[in-house]
């Protein structure tokens, strides 16, 4: 279905076209809507399209990708390499989707268009190497979350820029739920100035910086500890493992859905390496009915300012999270500390954004940290009998 966004997109002439906008818009979806009209109508020529991680390729613009063309009856099994993500138009042209998160991945062939998704999370360096490597068309898409290089580095530095605000009253597409969904989240302004308006944000207040994003677990690290934070509609149920690793802390993404019943939770548990798992204490029956099906299981400690205590632990690690962890990052970049709306100043102790993987991670690290510090200290005390480290758990 062609939308206000699709037609407001297919206005922009220029080299570089830069759209911004809220959630729901439709900015990814128009723009491949109009790549793969544009690839079924040119003959033998190449489409990349990239963002900064293959999970977040995968999740996100392949998905819509063979959504659309499935809808539009263009899909043929055969044009799609699965090994190399490529898919082949009956003109000789191809859409080649492809993550980059280095320079060196950047000095690859030349193409005709480029898309870089969600643009504002691949430093400038590279996407400059990008575009100057395309010849005719490059379409950059973003939430506006904070400034980044498009507004430090390009705007009004180039006159081959068309750049457009999008939000979700320019996606007819929606359906009512949907943009209810959306408009509930009006009373927090951070998130509605950003993902309602579409206006850009502001960096400063973010809760959590410099975690590090890894392709894979280490071989070498330790599973210590599996969150839990309950949810079934519209919340959804956050389940993360944490591992220790040289140090640090690596979290990874288990689980993150709607309409999770108790027993479907505790199955999808047991099939996981066995570890102990922390949990919302503000449920109980739930801790009791998974303990129920033999897996280990306890309350997070709660108590008078257990939240600022427990994001100031969680502060204080060195944080990596696996790339496949797309709503934990998410939430990691979007979770801020809260204003008050009449003097401007942080609220002490108190947060906004969606947080039920990170709730789900300080559980967790709350209850493992204490235990890492003193197995330290013990060790530091000459002839300790380091057998004796195992009971401290």
């Amino acid at each position: 279905m062609r939308t206000k966004a699709t037609e407001k997109l297919l206005k922009l002439n220029k080299k570089i076209r830069a759209v911004s906008g809220g959630t729901g818009a439709s900015k990814t979806y128009s723009i491949l809507m109009i790549l793969c009209d544009y690839a079924g109508s040119v003959k033998n020529e190449t489409i990349d399209v990239v963002s900064e991680s293959f999970p977040h390729l995968e999740a996100g613009v392949i998905a819509d990708f063979k959504k659309i063309m499935m809808e539009q009856d263009y899909w043929e099994d055969q044009a799609w390499n699965e090994t190399k993500h490529f898919y082949t138009f009956p003109t000789g042209s191809v859409i080649h989707f492809t993550s980059i998160d280095k320079l060196g991945k950047a000095h690859g062939p030349r193409r005709d268009v480029l898309f870089i998704n969600e643009c504002n999370y691949i430093p400038y360096n590279i996407v400059d190497q990008l575009i100057t490597r395309t010849r005719k068309i490059v379409w950059l898409d973003w939430n506006p979350v904070s400034e980044f290089w498009f507004y430090t580095e390009m705007q009004g530095r180039r006159d081959d820029i068309d750049f457009i605000k999008l939000t979700y009253l320019d996606n007819e597409a929606l359906t009512p739920e949907e943009r209810s969904e959306i408009e509930m989240h009006k009373g927090n302004p951070n998130w509605w100035r950003v993902y309602g308006e579409g206006e850009l944000g502001i960096a400063e207040g973010r809760v959590y910086t410099n975690w590090q994003m890894i392709d894979e677990i280490p071989h070498e690290a330790r599973l210590e500890r599996r969150g839990i934070d309950f949810g079934y509609h519209p919340d959804p149920v956050a389940v993360c493992d944490v591992y220790w690793y040289n140090g640090g802390i690596i979290l990874d993404e288990i689980l993150y859905q709607r309409n999770v019943k108790n027993p479907e939770l505790a199955s999808t548990l047991k099939n996981l390496p066995p570890t102990l798992h922390i949990a919302d204490s503000a449920e109980p029956k739930s801790i009791d009915e998974i303990a129920m099906y033999g897996i280990n299981i306890r309350g997070a400690e709660k108590g008078k300012d257990s939240v600022r205590y427990g994001v100031k632990t969680v502060q204080n690690q060195r944080i990596s999270v696996t790339k496949r962890s797309l709503n934990l990052i998410k939430e990691y970049r979007n979770y801020f500390q809260k204003k008050d709306r009449m003097t401007g100043a942080y609220v002490m102790g108190e947060y906004e954004g969606e947080c039920h993987l990170l709730d789900a991670a300080r559980y967790a690290i709350c209850s493992l940290i204490p235990i890492k510090i003193r197995k330290e200290m013990l060790s530091q005390i000459p002839n300790f009998p380091r057998q004796k480290e195992t009971n401290l758990i």
